[in-house]
């Protein structure tokens, strides 16, 4: 009904005698003149069950697929290094929007660990580059494919509306995504410029630290 509460649509009078109150464009407040205020975000309660969910769910995705136990950062490192992907250590630090120093250490434990591989630059041997294991490929295809299956499973548990309204939530719940994302780049990029050290890490001081890749153990 033209988004007017139904429940004047047919009970309140209309013209010059009609009384003050809810009148004029939908959802608008005649006596205070101003619209309707959106409804209240407890924010509070938005953030306390955002880190649980996560954490439920990675541990629960782990006991599905009887995976060993790989770290949230990890994880995030290997979705930027899907099949067939090479990257500087400096390119990932910049999409994780975490400092460049933090994950040169993480790769160097995920080297240790096997997930990762880091070969000189075919177009620049000063340069290092990282990609995937096979093996943790192979860890993260199950990961994902657990992981969805995981989510599909305890939603269809859900109530018809709570789905639904899941479903309308994404949209916003990805824009806040971005926005915390582009809210942490300009802090980690603030921290790079106030150590005056961590900005000065490239993919070439990588290379120099990195161990070399052809030798064996």
């Amino acid at each position: 009904m033209s988004g007017r509460d139904a429940s004047f649509e047919h009970d309140a009078p209309s013209g010059p005698g009609a009384p003050s109150g809810l009148d004029g464009p939908s959802g608008r407040d005649a006596s205070s003149g101003r619209e309707d205020a959106p409804a209240e975000l407890d924010a509070s309660r938005l953030a306390a069950v955002i880190s649980p969910l996560r954490r439920a769910l990675l541990a629960a995705t782990r006991a599905e697929a009887d995976l060993p136990e790989l770290a949230e950062a990890q994880i995030d490192v290997l979705r930027t290094l899907p099949r067939g992907t090479s990257r500087g250590p400096a390119e990932i630090a910049d999409r994780l929007r975490l400092n460049r120093s933090t994950v040169s250490n993480l790769l160097g434990a995920m080297q240790s660990d096997g997930l990762v591989e880091r070969t000189p630059d075919p177009a620049d041997g000063r340069r290092v580059v990282v990609q995937s294991s096979e093996k943790a490929l192979d860890l993260f295809d199950r990961f994902d494919t657990a992981h969805s299956t995981l989510v599909a499973r305890a939603t269809a548990a859900l109530a018809d509306d709570d789905r639904r309204a899941l479903a309308q939530a994404l949209p916003a719940l990805e824009r806040l995504c971005a926005v915390l994302t582009d809210a942490n780049a300009v802090l980690t990029h603030s921290n790079d410029l106030s150590t005056g050290t961590s900005t000065a890490l490239t993919d070439t001081d990588a290379a120099a630290s990195a161990p070399d890749p052809t030798e064996t153990s």
